[in-house]
């Protein structure tokens, strides 16, 4: 069984883009889209007794009422569900997809993403979803749960897609970053794409060694990549450097600290994600 494009779509404003990057994976790769559209537990679920201490034939026809208020909650609630994977099939099959499935299912985003691994060749995310802040530039609340759990790369969607031409990859010369490398290697998503691995930080024998064999790993596969090194924290060096430079993508290891260390110091690539208007492939 083909390993599928398994895109989360939701009734955000970044539904559209998640879509339409995953129809550009598909075309690129071949791989077939699943879209998936999980309900929580809360959703639909049965309302409180109200019916208190009413006594005999009234409180029987309440509760029967309160039974069939929650059938016609659940109902509206798939069709509003089904409604979100039509409108995402059609988007993306408009943006040139070809094999599209769609999947309504129930439970935790977490558990269901978790399950559909070994069906699953990339997990692609809005930034942000349906409750997300937009003021305070809050991220979706699934966002960094998925990233964590998935062991396929995740896509971080933009708000709004744009063709990809120009690829940064944060390379700290670490296990995630490695990852990164061989998975583009082998990928045919990244050929005729202009690769550039950037190391941020001082002069390092050992991580100059490291990413000039990453970059040959990249050369040796027929890909164009090339490598430097920039000054500063990584956060605002990257961030600078999309933005300056003109890149499309960041590819980069994701969450490699523990929760409790990135609740303490900040956690890169949470600040990445927030600062970055390009989509971000995140690898654990």
């Amino acid at each position: 069984m083909a390993e599928k494009i398994t895109a989360l779509v939701d009734a955000s404003l970044y539904a559209a883009s998640v879509c339409e990057h995953a129809a550009w994976i598909s075309q690129r790769t071949g791989a077939p889209v699943q879209l998936l559209h999980v309900m929580g537990r809360r959703q639909g679920a049965a309302p409180q007794d109200l019916s208190g201490s009413i006594r005999l034939g009234a409180r029987t026809r309440l509760l029967e009422e309160l039974a069939e208020l929650d059938a016609r909650r659940a109902r509206i609630s798939n069709e509003h569900g089904r409604a979100i994977l039509d409108d995402a099939r059609a988007l993306t099959e408009a943006a040139g997809a070809t094999d599209v499935t769609t999947r309504l299912m129930h439970g935790d985003l977490i558990d269901t993403v978790a399950d559909l691994q070994s069906e699953t060749r990339v997990v692609l995310i809005g930034k942000r979803g349906e409750a997300a802040d937009f003021a305070k530039g809050h991220l979706g609340s699934n966002l960094e749960r998925v990233a964590r759990i998935s062991h396929k790369p995740v896509l971080v969607a933009s708000r709004a897609f744009r063709p990809v031409s120009k690829v940064l990859i944060a390379f700290d010369g670490g296990a995630s970053a490695q990852k990164a490398v061989d998975y583009m290697a082998t990928s045919p998503l990244y050929r005729d794409l202009s690769l550039e691995l950037a190391m941020v930080g001082g002069p390092d024998p050992e991580r100059q060694r490291k990413i000039d064999a990453a970059a040959t790993t990249l050369r040796d596969a027929g890909l164009d990549a090339s490598s430097r090194r920039v000054e500063g924290q990584p956060e605002a060096a990257l961030a600078q450097l999309v933005e300056e430079e003109g890149f499309d993508m960041l590819v980069m290891g994701a969450y490699g600290h523990s929760r409790i260390r990135s609740l303490m110091i900040g956690s890169t690539t949470t600040q990445m994600i927030q600062s970055c208007k390009v989509p971000l492939l995140l690898f654990r």
